[in-house]
């Protein structure tokens, strides 16, 4: 299904693409009369996903975490699993949005609308997690520090108060990245709107934006100092999700390398999901002389680079067990490798390092279905990556006596399931609502590449 020919393989706009050709493809998906057929199925889809979240949260609400597989001394499970694997998600598509924005790299344009709402609402459905892991939900605000009649503070050299801090950071600058990129798009809405309604929804939205230089000089100067810190963020983010593992004296976690472990699979994995998402985007609203080969081509080259230095990791990761003569590591390492979760380990290893190796090839990354199925499995083994760091540390402790095997109960499945169904109904919203390309992006790259004149 590759739609490229080599002259067009290096080009980030397709022909024709012109100043009113790309306000008008872009912003029709959102000032339709009404939404396809397509999204309404979607959504419903979605909403099923969502519904069975609400379902399962209600149950732990009232029964517990009891429900849940998890037992001493397994005391974390799909939970912790579910919240790396989320906020890696989130932390790839702010990648993709600030730093490339910051290297100037055109072919950010077509993508950091689709990367930054990712990155919205898998941060969402990964702040979630260690809320319903608290077995009281309703006091999670003791994280905070607040002064308070019994005088307790939380505990500062704990990692996991280090996560919450990070977390809230992460997502309130994430949003308001996202806004101030989308804030020329919303004038552009406001200014195209037929109805009083939807003059007013955008009108608010768009705070009074009318492009003069002035505001357009305020504008470049607030997102870049944004996306300068957001860029570093990301990586901190992702380095003290880490640090909640080597921090702690467990086989397989007490590791200096897990901070950039983690980094690089949360790159891993954003990009898969950014890529497994702009492909239908791109069919299902015509967005082809937007979205071109070019984009595919250099995504899938990022995507081969993050996946051959998780491929070291791991690679790493099996040297240190065996290097430091540690008894307990070693048992721990080689149960992986042949214990009750192999299953789960040598899967992660085939769809994290072994077939993203067909990304060497120029035909596979130009192949839209082979692309989507590769991203797919990638972030599928993503999960199982974390599946497996935290279950095979746990499950066989230091006390053979205390040993435990990890069933995932159905509310354990549930709960994963729903999340997906929280992020899925949010992008979907994201989509109607808001241009999926940055209008103003896009016309600054057509206007810089002389066309449309």
């Amino acid at each position: 299904m590759a739609d490229a020919t080599e002259g067009s393989v290096g080009r980030v706009l397709g022909a024709p693409a012109t100043l009113r050709s790309a306000t008008e493809a872009v912003s029709r998906p959102v000032l339709g009369a009404a939404a396809p057929r397509w999204w309404w199925a979607a959504l419903a889809i979605a909403g099923v996903f969502l519904l069975v979240l609400l379902i399962a949260a209600g149950n732990l609400f009232a029964a517990g975490i009891g429900i849940w597989g998890v037992n001493i001394p397994v005391a974390w499970g799909f939970a912790l699993a579910n919240y790396v694997w989320w906020i890696g998600i989130a932390s790839g598509g702010t990648i993709i949005s600030a730093l490339f924005y910051l290297t100037h790299s055109e072919w950010r344009a077509a993508t950091n609308r689709i990367a930054e709402s990712i990155t919205l609402w898998a941060a969402a459905c990964a702040g979630l997690m260690p809320i319903f892991h608290l077995g009281r939900q309703g006091l999670f605000f003791w994280l905070f520090p607040y002064p308070n009649v019994m005088t307790v503070w939380p505990q500062f050299r704990s990692p996991l108060l280090w996560d919450f801090f990070a977390l809230i950071c992460y997502i309130a600058a994430s949003i308001l990245f996202w806004y101030l990129g989308a804030v020329p798009d919303f004038a552009t809405l406001r200014d195209r709107a037929t109805t009083w309604g939807r003059q007013l929804f955008y009108g608010v939205l768009a705070a009074g934006w009318r492009g003069s230089a002035r505001q357009w000089k305020l504008f470049r100067t607030s997102y870049s100092i944004m996306a300068a810190l957001l860029a570093p963020m990301v990586m901190s983010v992702h380095s003290v999700v880490g640090l909640d593992f080597a921090g702690g004296l467990t086989p397989g976690w007490h590791s200096t390398q897990f901070p950039p472990y983690f980094v690089f699979g949360a790159v891993y994995s954003g990009i898969a999901t950014v890529l497994m998402l702009m492909i239908p985007v791109r069919r299902l609203y015509r967005l082809e002389a937007y979205i071109t080969p070019h984009h595919f081509n250099v995504l899938g080259k990022l995507m081969l680079a993050c996946g051959l230095m998780l491929t070291y990791a791991y690679a790493f990761e099996a040297f240190t067990p065996y290097y430091g003569q540690s008894t307990y590591d070693i048992h721990m390492y080689q149960n992986r490798l042949f214990g009750t979760y192999a299953w789960a380990f040598w899967a992660k290893v085939a769809f994290n390092c072994i077939l993203p190796q067909l990304l060497w090839l120029p035909a596979v990354r130009l192949n839209q279905v082979a692309l989507f199925g590769l991203s797919l499995l990638i972030i599928i083994g993503m999960w199982l990556e974390r599946y497996i760091i935290v279950l095979t540390s746990l499950y066989q402790d230091f006390l053979p006596s205390a040993w435990y095997v990890f069933r995932a109960t159905f509310w354990d499945w549930a709960t994963l399931l729903g999340s997906v169904g929280l992020f899925f109904t949010g992008f979907l919203v994201v989509l109607r609502l808001v241009p999926i390309l940055s209008i103003a992006e896009v016309r600054e790259l057509i206007d810089r590449h002389g066309a449309g004149r």
